[in-house]
């Protein structure tokens, strides 16, 4: 039976590995060990992080959205509370940037809701669905 050399196979394997760990600092793109240890941790990381980034895009949209209300004397979350009474579908991401890029029509939607606030009654559309 022929002798089997898995050298070109060895090769490939790390020059797969090389190539995904190339922008690393220090040896940890140049030697396969060390390469190996820094991909396996940065998969890891890009895994977890894939996650965090929507709890901190949430984050920052709730920030800008209470920064945009409170200039209209109101609060974040009376400002959520009448959203939902006043029968606006607009998710936290539209709504932020509607805050930051177009602060008028932003404004109409804060007088929508603090109309229902000061009412105290749900719009009639909301009623009819409860």
């Amino acid at each position: 039976m022929a002798r089997v050399k898995r050298g070109v196979t060895t090769h490939a394997r790390h020059k797969k590995v090389l190539k995904q760990s190339k922008g690393f600092v220090g040896r940890s793109s140049t030697n396969y060990r060390i390469a190996l240890e820094r991909l396996e941790k940065s998969l890891q990381y890009a895994y977890r992080d894939r996650r965090v980034k929507k709890r901190e895009f949430r984050a920052l949209w709730i920030q800008r959205i209470n920064a945009a209300v409170r200039e209209h004397g109101i609060t974040y979350s009376r400002f959520i509370a009448g959203i939902k009474l006043a029968g606006i579908e607009m998710d936290r991401k539209v709504l932020a940037a509607i805050a930051f890029d177009d602060p008028n029509s932003f404004a109409e939607i804060v007088k929508a809701v603090q109309g229902v606030i000061e009412a105290g009654t749900p719009a009639p559309e909301h009623a009819a669905a409860a």
